[in-house]
């Protein structure tokens, strides 16, 4: 088993957004997702995701600048997978890209994200 984990400050759209990615860079892949979760709150060992992600709230600031974030919100995409770790790379570079297909460019991402 190996754990991805995203933060984004998304909408529940968002996060769908973000859930679709995953599950379609691992079906790519035949990588078993075996548990995905959005968590909001606290992630353990006294560490909450505005904590750990709260800093794309003000990406997100910066890159809308006047609009309201609505119910955005910093949020962390977890999926345990089962899987090579060659697999597991490849996943993760999948999603990533999946995430932010302009890659280096200039550009607004559509949900601000992070990786650990």
């Amino acid at each position: 088993m190996r754990w991805l984990r995203f933060g984004v400050f998304a909408d529940d759209e968002g996060v769908q957004f973000v859930e679709d990615v995953i599950r379609r860079e691992a079906a790519v892949r035949r990588a078993t997702v075996d548990d995905l979760r959005a968590l909001s709150g606290d992630l353990g060992g006294g560490v909450s995701a505005e904590e750990l992600y709260g800093d794309l709230r003000e990406q997100w600031t910066i890159e809308h600048p006047g609009q309201d974030a609505g119910a955005r919100r910093p949020v962390e995409v977890a999926v345990r997978v089962k899987c090579s770790l060659r697999v597991w790379r490849a996943l993760r570079k999948g999603v990533l890209r999946g995430l932010c297909p302009e890659g280096d460019a200039p550009h607004v991402c559509r949900v601000p994200w992070a990786a650990r």
